[in-house]
Order: structure tokens, then sequence, then C-alpha cells
């Protein structure tokens, strides 16, 4: 017999390495975990097969993590260190025998508590054969499926098919030194440690690949059946004055309109295209804290992705680190102007389902629209959906469009018992594929639909875009804030349907808001976007080589001390690295004369940095506007410095979604400031060093935000000069004027003249309660006015001349 058995482990050794790739997740499972291979190990996996066994030990080998076919000697005793805590059933019948993992637990426990041991592993490991999710009702898939438990001749074909699409996730060892000081029954112990490893491989599996699909008839017939679909039904039927049965199929054809068609195989084989096309198109995928996202599955979270939406490329990139992450690709809520030929199938299989710009009238689509989102909430699915509402044309985030969310909450009070979070989602590029386009829009060009032929020259045009960057946010617990902010929220759960409470409104404004801030504390900075920081600012767009690179030191080391948030991302790679890089871009021009070289962006690229800049700042408002007080005052004190903070920060905060003001903040800043011998501090009094250095890399800073300075005078200006000033009007002339600055001083920043960018601080300073309205229009306040004269000492005085010269001569 026990030959038997080694020739059996040999084979299914050979099987493996002629059939098998496995997939391991973490990359580094002994970094990760802080393992010690040394230390008494056991792997502990939900199914006892050799195939499995044989995938687990090369895994092991490669990672350098002890041998799962051998012995551990714990005590005195050698005990198996491969535990499965299910069989495979028979060929023939479905009931499998009983593992002996409840006696190998018990041995492990006792030997544990014999010999005093505190270092053993106990390392669960979740081993998948491709990621189908499996169908609510079996069909002939099943016999190459991995999701249900195979029998040995099963698993041969299990293997043959799937076999290249082997997934093995080691998790955080079992702290059984917990256990064992339990106050509880021995005899227990090993049930509790079984039951604990059950509950996470079930997870385990979910967050990997979803829950079981129904079929797509099955969904529809389940939908329809629905109550509120079928008084959404009867309404449109006597409204249209049509049959039963034709508003029946009108619901029909919306679900077919809406709904996604999720099918693994799609993304396997978009996995395979999008490793070809990152490698094409970019240099690398940087991916930063994702260690949440297994956290939140661990316990058993649902999760909602909110990313904000740069780029069509948006969808694909974080669907396939989503994927490479070892978790189910969301369905995403799409555009109806992506469902075209033959974009809109390929999405509709990879989860995509997709909505209508605007419900407005037709309470059918409504209906249909939010029934079938609740299910995607019930069922357990993971969603994901863009806040903004569409893509950004000035690389700043847009103010949220609140819908979607709305129907998140609306479904939670469905009576969904599983926890909900939200995992808002920064995403940045080195180059939007679209910025030519969003130019040309923000120039007043329409917009132009989605098409197949669009799709073609974007591929012929695919050249190398740098890097792209994906940091996950804080995640928010919906229950949590719910509880917080809503204490009363659960009485408003229905079973079927829900009225509008009058708290959602309010709510879930406040929640968009609060998503957008942690877009914004997960940036990350890049070569590009951080060369736009500084050339923008200079003369021509351009800048010596060696104060360039002094300049980008200094906001890497700005960064590094002082930075705004603990998950903004700065590079790894020093100053001069970072300019090589960039400059592989063809972004830039290098000059050459005697004197050394100078970096200029080029012509065509200067009014596009403009957007890779507006990605980053926010990240530097508070250290550029101290910087640009410190440079014009030259001597100021602590005090001044947080009252002129004070007197912006909501102001900025409003308009780039930014924290409440951490009250070190600006004490890190001046401190950094300090480190990099700018200023002095002596006392209260701050005085800039005797360098002119340092007025260069403070005035440098500080101009960063003149355009947002330039913009905030052209309104308050018109507000402060008259005796009340009309909205429309206020809005026309402050875009009016923004224009002429742009014309008189050479600013090509799109943003600068966007009416909706002025309309949205118009709508800030009223939140603010900065300015109010009455029969003679808008009226600033004193705490306005005082704005206005920090306004008047930072700007610069031909910048202020031509402002005060204009809204004088309108007020008059």
């Amino acid at each position: 017999m026990r030959i038997f058995s080694r020739c059996l482990n040999f084979f299914s050794m050979v099987m493996n390495r002629l059939l098998v790739k496995s997939k391991v997740l973490p990359e580094n499972p002994i970094e990760q975990y802080s393992l010690d291979p040394s230390s008494p190990t056991f792997y502990i996996v939900k199914l006892n097969a050799r195939s499995d066994l044989a995938a687990l030990a090369r895994v092991c080998k490669k990672h350098g993590l002890p041998n799962p076919t051998e012995q551990q000697l714990l005590g005195n005793t050698e005990l198996d260190r491969f535990i499965g805590l299910q069989n495979p059933p028979p060929l023939f019948g479905d009931k499998a025998k009983p593992t002996d993992a409840l006696q190998k637990g018990k041995l492990i426990i006792e030997q544990l508590i014999a010999s005093n041991e505190q270092n053993v592993q106990v390392i669960p490991v979740t081993i998948l054969w491709g990621r189908n999710p499996g169908k609510e009702k079996p069909g002939l898939g099943t016999l190459v499926s991995h999701s249900l438990t195979p029998s040995w001749f099963r698993k041969f074909f299990v293997l043959l098919f799937s076999g290249r699409d082997n997934f093995v996730r080691f998790s955080q060892p079992l702290d059984l030194s917990l256990l064992v000081n339990e106050k509880a029954d021995v005899d227990e112990l090993p049930h509790k440690l079984l039951r604990v490893a059950r509950v996470h491989f079930r997870r385990q599996k979910l967050a990997a690949t979803g829950p079981k699909m129904p079929s797509r008839e099955q969904l529809f017939s389940s939908l329809l059946a629905s109550p509120t679909i079928k008084k959404a039904i009867q309404t449109e039927a006597k409204e249209k004055n049509i049959s039963h049965e034709q508003a029946r199929q009108n619901a029909l054809k919306l679900l077919d309109e809406i709904a996604a068609n999720y099918s693994d195989a799609t993304i396997r084989v978009a996995d395979r295209v999008l490793t070809w096309l990152w490698n094409k198109l970019y240099n690398g995928i940087d991916i930063k804290y994702t260690e949440q996202l297994h956290d939140l599955t661990n316990k058993g979270h649902e999760i909602i992705y909110m990313p904000c939406h740069r780029s069509h490329m948006d969808y694909l990139l974080l669907t396939y680190s989503i994927y490479h992450l070892g978790l189910v690709p969301p369905h995403i809520a799409a555009g109806i102007n992506l469902n075209f030929f033959p974009a809109g199938g390929i999405f509709r299989r990879s989860g995509a389902f997709f909505i209508r710009r605007s419900f407005a009238g037709n309470k059918l689509y409504s209906a249909v629209f939010k029934e079938y989102l609740s299910q995607l909430f019930i069922k357990g699915y993971s969603v994901k959906f863009y806040t903004e509402g569409g893509r950004s044309r000035t690389g700043r985030l847009l103010p949220p469009k609140t819908g979607m969310l709305a129907m998140t909450l609306q479904a939670m009070m469905r009576g969904i018992d599983r926890p909900i979070s939200i995992v808002p989602v920064y995403i940045g590029y080195e180059h939007v594929m679209e910025i030519n386009t969003y130019l040309k829009e923000l120039a007043g060009n329409d917009k132009k639909g989605e098409s197949i032929f669009g799709i073609f020259k974007a591929i012929k045009n695919l050249k190398n875009y740098g890097r792209g960057y994906l940091n996950f946010g804080d995640p928010i617990s919906v229950n949590q804030y719910l509880n917080e902010h809503q204490p009363d929220w659960r009485e408003s759960i229905h079973p079927t349907d829900v009225q509008k409470p009058q708290w959602l409104g309010p709510q879930v404004a406040n929640l968009a808001d609060k998503v957008m801030v942690n877009i914004n504390s997960a940036a990350a900075l890049n070569a590009v976007n951080l060369l736009a920081m500084i050339l923008l600012v200079n003369d021509k767009q351009a800048l010596s080589k060696p104060k360039l690179l002094a300049q980008l030191d200094f906001y890497l080391h700005l960064q590094k001390s002082a930075s705004y948030s603990d998950k903004i991302s700065a590079p790894d790679e020093n100053a001069e690295q970072l300019l090589n890089h960039a400059l592989k871009l063809n972004k830039f021009d290098v000059i050459s004369d005697e004197f050394g070289e100078i970096i200029a962006i080029n012509d065509k690229e200067k009014t596009l940095f403009n957007y890779y800049r507006n990605n980053i700042l926010h990240v530097f408002a508070v250290p550029s506007l101290l910087a640009l007080h410190i440079f014009k005052s030259h001597k100021t004190t602590l005090n001044q410095c947080q009252e002129l903070i004070s007197r912006f920060y909501p102001l900025f905060a409003k308009e780039w979604f930014l924290n409440e003001l951490d009250e070190n903040y600006i004490s890190r800043i001046l401190a950094s400031f300090v480190d990099q011998e700018l200023i002095e501090i002596n006392g209260d009094e701050i005085k800039i060093t005797n360098s002119n250095d340092c007025l260069a890399k403070l005035e440098m800073l500080g101009r960063a935000l003149s355009l947002t300075l330039q913009r905030y005078a052209i309104v308050i200006g018109f507000i402060q000069t008259s005796k009340g000033i009309d909205r429309a009007e206020l809005e026309r002339e402050s875009q009016v004027l923004a224009q002429r600055l742009g014309t008189l001083h050479g600013i090509k920043s799109p943003e600068f003249f966007d009416k909706k960018v002025l309309i949205g601080f118009i709508n800030n300073l009223r939140q603010q309660a900065l300015i109010s309205e009455s029969d003679a229009g808008l009226q600033g306040s004193n705490d306005l006015c005082e704005v206005y004269m920090h306004l008047k000492a930072l700007l610069p005085a031909r910048i202020w001349q031509s402002i005060t010269d204009i809204v004088q001569n309108q007020s008059s």
C-alpha cells in the first residue's frame, strides 16, 4: 500500500510538471507574513488531493518554504505537514470518507502544549484550479470545472483543462498560541481550528471566484418575478395603454440592455490580451495598498470599488489588477455609449452592465435597473462604478454624481445582511491616451461618440505611455458610516421596496465627498506630474538641468518628511533617475549650450502638461501657499502662517477634496523647509536664509498655486467691488476676465477659463458662508474681505493690476 501511494504521488508530480502552471499570491509569502522556514510548519488546505499536494510542493520549493510532502518533527513526534479538510468524493456516489484532519489537528495542539513550542506555523493555503465560479444549476461544464469538489476521475479533466490556471494563495498563519491559551476544553480546540479554516476557505473562494452564476434566463425570470418590477410593469401598461404582456416584454428588453453576461472564459482570454497590451503600452503598473482588500475579503465584506476616472484604460487597468490580486473581477457600471459592436459584447462578458445617462421620465427603466443592482448586492457580487460619472478632462477630480451611490444605499435598505465597504481608488498615468481629445473638448469642440473606428485608431497609435499607477485608498464601511451619521437608518429597511427617506440625499452627498477625499489622499506622484509642477511655473516652461534636479529633490524630500497623507505614494527613484525616465517618453526637449543642458517641455505638450499637474496639485497646496507667503514677506511668524492657512484651507478642501487640516501639518512643512536650509525659525519668527537658491526654490513652489489664486481674485474682486452682483453676471464676467488674463499673461491652462470650475468656486464661497444672496445680488462677508487682502499680498503686482483694472471699471 505504501509503495502504491508513493507511485501515485510520483505520477501526480509528473502530471503537475507537464500540465500545471501556478500563480502564487502573495508573490513573496515569506516576506509578506514574516515566515520562518526553520520553524515547525504545517499547511492546511481544503481538499486532500494529490494534485493539490504536488502543486503546493512545487510552489513551496520555489519560494524556499518547507516541503509539504515531508513530515514535521514537533516535540518527539513526526507529523504530516499537509492537512486536507475534505477528501474527494468517490467515482460513484457523492459521499466522501472523512479525512484525518481532526486527528492531525489534535496531535499538533497536544504536542504544542506538551513541548511549549511557540513558533508553530499553520498556514492556510487556498488552491484553485481555474477561477470559474460555477453555475447555480450545474451542467456539462462541471466536468472540467473545479467549482464543485471533484472526484479523482473529474480531477484528471480539471487538471487537463485548467492546470495552466492553477491559483495558490498563502494566508496569514493561524496563531495557535492564542487558541491554546484560551480557557476552553482542550478536546474542543482541534474542532475550532478546523471551523476557522473552513470559514476562511469559503471566504477565500468567494473572493477569488465570486458566487455561482445564474444563467441569463434564470436571472431575468427571477427579476421579472420580483414585486418591484411587477409593480413597475403594471404601471407601464396602465400609463402607456398597452397590454401587460407587452409591458413585460419592454422590461425584458431593458434587462437585456442592462445586464452583464459574465464569462470566466472571456476573462481568461482578456487576461492574456491585456498582459500583452500592458507590456506594449507601459513600462510597468505600480499597484499599492492592496493588503486592505484582502483584509476586507477575509472578514467577509462585499466590496464596491469607486475609482477616479481619467481614461477608458481605467476599465481595463483596474479590472486586470483586481484579477491579478487573486480577487474576482467586479461587475462594472459602464456608460451606454460603450455598448457598441464589438466592444459592448466583450465588456458585457467581462462583467460590465450598462447604464443610461439619465433615468428621467422612464419609471420602468428606473425600477428595472435598481432591482438589477439590488440583486448584484444580494447575491454577493463586487461592483465598480465611477462616482465622477465621466472622465475628467482637466486632471482634477470632478464633483461626484451621487445616483449610483444612492441606489447602492437603497439596495442595502432591502435588508442585505453582509457588511459592505467602499474602496476608493486613485488611478494615474504618465500619459493619458485621450488627452489631446480632452484639450479639443475644453476648447469647445463637441464630444465624439465611441465607435469601432476609434478603437482601431487607438490601436494604431499604441506607443510607450510610461507607467500606470493604481493606489487603493482607505476603505469606508458603509454600515459603520450610517451607524455613525444616521443611527436610525435600519428603520428604513424594507424587504421588497423602499421609499426614499429624507435623510438619504444629504448622507449620500456627504459619503460621496468622503470617497473623493480618500481618492485624493491616495494620489501617486510620478516623474511626469512632478516635472509638470516644476516646469510649468517657469518662463518658456524650461529650466537648467541642475536647477531642475535641485527642485525635484526638494519636492521628493518634502513628500517624505511632510506628506499630506500617509497614502500618497512617491517614486523610489532619485531625481536623476526620474528625469532620465521622463526624457524617454518624448515629452521634453533637451537643449545644450556651452553653459550646460536646459530641459524644456515640448511645444505641443505645454498645454497638455496642465492635466498631469492637476493630478497632484492638491498634494502641494498647503506647502505652496506657505512658500509663497514666506517668499513674498521674507519674514513672518508661525501665527501668521497658521492664520493664512486657516483662511484658504476651507476653499482648497472643497475644491480639491482634502481631509480636515492636521494641526501638525503646517509645523511639519516648515520643519522640512528648515531641513533643506530654506528658512530659519527662531521662536515664533520665521525668515528666509541668506541664499539665492532658497529664494528660487520657494518661489517656484509658491507659483504652483498662481492660477488658482488668480481665479479666486477674479471672482472675489467682482463681488468686493460691487454693492451686489447677479450670479449669472458674475459667472459670465469672471469667465471673460479669465480669458483676458490668459491673453495678457500667456496662460494656456484650459481649466483656468472653464466656466464649470468658476461656478464650482462660487458655490464653494456660498457653502463657506463667505457670500450671501439678497435682492441686490451676491454680496461678500467681512471674512471674504480678509481673503481678498491676502490675495493682494500674494499675487504679483502686474497680475493684480490687470484684475483690479477690469473689476473696478465694471463696478463703476
